[in-house]
C-alpha cells in the first residue's frame, strides 16, 4: 500500500511541475549522483599552467592494523578499510598527513582523475569565495542586506530588507524553503521546489516568488535556496560570472590538478547552481582542505583571510553548531579529542574533513545517498587513534 501511495504521489507531482519531470527524465525515482552533471548544463571552472601535486609518503601501517572497537557502534570490530568498504558505495577515500598522501584508495571504476559532483560540499566553497568577495571589497560586509545586491527584491516583502548575507551563511533566512526529496501529498510543495531549484531553467524566476515563513534571524533551518542566493550575491557584488571569480581566485592559485565544472540553471540565465553543483577530482577537493588547514594561505600567498576561516571552522554551540556552510563535530557530541575537527558535507556523504591540530584532511566521495552521517564520524574517530595509536612509521 505504501508503494502505491508513493507512486500515486510521484505521479501528482509530475503532473504539477515540469522541473519534476525534468529530474525523473534525467536521473530517475532516486535522483541524481554523482555523475549527473554529464547530462547538466554547466560552466567550466579553469585551472591554470602551475599544477600543485601533494607528495606521496609511505601508508602507516597501523592505519592497517587497527581495529574500531563499538566506536561508533556500527564499525564494532572492523578495520578502517573494512568500515569505509561498508558505507554503500564508496568510491574513495583520500587522507592527507603533514600535506603528503598517507592513504588513498578508489573502489570499482572510481579513479583519482575521475570528477564527481560533491552536492552540498559546494555551499562551504560558496562560502570561501564569499569570504574572498569580502575581502576583495566587492561585498561591504557581510551585514548588508540581500538587497543592496538584488534590488528587484525589495518590493516583495520588506523582510527581504533584513535579510543578510551573515543569515545566508548561517541557514536562517526565514524563507519557506525546504529540501525534500521524498514523493509524498505531504511534501508536495517543497519537493516541486526542490525539483526546480534543480532542474528549472530560472532560478532568478524562482528567488523572486519566494516567501518567508518567519523572521530572518530567528531559526536555523538547513536548506539549499539560501546557498543558491548567496551565489546570486556573490556574482552581483563581483560583477563576474561565478565559475570565472572561483577559478581566478581559488582554481588558478591552488594549482587545481584539471578544471571542474559547476551546473547552471541555463545557457539563457546563466545562474551557478552555488549550492550543490561544483563537480571535481578529490585531490583538487582535498586543496580546498589544505587551504583551510593553513588559515586560508596557500604557499605564503594569502587567498582568504584568517578571520574567514576562523569564523567557519570555530566551534560555537549555537546554530546546531553550523557557522558558514561549515559543520563542526563537537557539537554533535563526538569530539573525543580536545580539538574536534570540521567538515563539509555534500548528500551521498561527500565529506572534506580538516583538522588543523593533527594536521589532517580526509576526503571521501560516495555513490549512495544515504542519510546518516557516519562518514565524518568515522574520519573523527580515526583521528582520535591517530593520536593515541604507538606509530611503527
Amino acid at each position: 500500500m505504501k508503494n502505491i501511495i508513493k507512486i500515486l504521489s510521484f505521479v501528482i507531482c509530475a503532473f504539477a511541475s515540469c522541473a519534476i519531470v525534468r529530474g525523473y527524465r534525467a536521473d530517475g525515482l532516486y535522483g541524481p549522483n554523482i555523475f549527473s552533471f554529464e547530462h547538466c548544463e554547466h560552466d567550466t571552472i579553469a585551472n591554470g599552467d602551475k599544477v600543485f601535486h601533494f607528495p606521496v609518503a609511505e601508508r602507516p601501517v597501523w592505519i592497517d592494523t587497527l581495529h574500531f572497537f563499538n566506536d561508533p557502534p556500527r564499525y564494532n570490530n572492523a578495520t578502517f578499510v573494512e568500515a569505509i568498504a561498508r558505507e554503500s558505495k564508496t568510491q574513495g577515500v583520500l587522507i592527507i598527513h603533514n600535506d603528503s598522501i598517507v592513504f588513498e584508495q578508489y573502489w570499482g571504476d572510481f579513479s583519482a582523475e575521475r570528477m564527481a559532483t560533491v552536492f552540498s560540499v559546494s555551499k562551504s566553497i560558496t562560502s570561501l569565495l564569499c569570504g574572498i568577495a569580502v575581502d576583495d571589497g566587492y561585498i561591504h560586509s557581510i551585514d548588508d542586506p540581500v538587497t543592496t545586491y538584488l534590488p528587484e527584491l525589495k518590493g516583495k516583502d520588506p523582510r527581504w530588507g533584513r535579510l543578510t548575507i551573515r543569515h545566508l551563511l548561517d541557514m536562517q533566512s526565514g524563507l519557506d524553503f525546504d529540501d525534500t526529496y521524498e514523493f509524498s501529498m505531504k511534501g508536495l510543495k517543497h519537493v516541486n521546489a526542490i525539483a526546480r531549484l534543480n532542474y528549472g531553467h530560472d532560478i532568478m524566476r524562482q528567488i523572486r516568488g519566494l516567501k518567508f515563513r518567519c523572521e530572518p534571524g530567528t531559526d536555523f533551518r538547513y536548506e539549499s535556496m539560501t546557498s543558491a542566493i548567496l551565489g546570486v550575491v556573490i556574482e552581483r557584488a563581483s560583477g563576474k560570472r561565478y565559475a570565472d571569480y572561483l577559478s581566478e581566485k581559488v582554481w588558478k592559485p591552488l594549482g587545481m590538478e584539471s578544471s571542474a565544472l559547476v551546473n547552471i540553471d541555463s545557457r539563457k540565465h546563466d545562474v551557478a547552481h552555488a549550492f550543490g553543483g561544483i563537480t571535481l577530482t578529490i585531490k583538487d577537493l582535498a586543496k580546498i582542505g589544505r587551504l583551510y588547514l593553513n588559515h586560508g594561505v596557500w604557499d605564503g600567498k594569502r587567498i582568504v583571510s584568517e578571520e574567514w576561516i576562523r569564523l567557519s571552522s570555530e566551534y560555537d554551540p549555537s546554530n546546531h553548531g553550523y557557522h558558514f556552510n561549515w559543520y563542526n563535530l563537537r557539537y554533535e557530541g563526538y569530539g573525543k579529542s580536545p580539538y574536534p575537527g570540521y567538515y563539509a558535507l555534500g548528500i551521498c556523504e561527500q565529506v572534506l574533513y580538516v583538522n588543523p591540530y593533527q594536521n589532517l584532511i580526509m576526503v571521501r566521495i560516495g555513490m549512495s545517498n544515504n542519510v546518516s552521517t557516519a562518514i565524518p564520524v568515522l574520519f573523527e574517530t580515526l583521528c582520535h587513534y591517530w593520536i593515541n595509536t604507538p606509530k611503527q612509521n
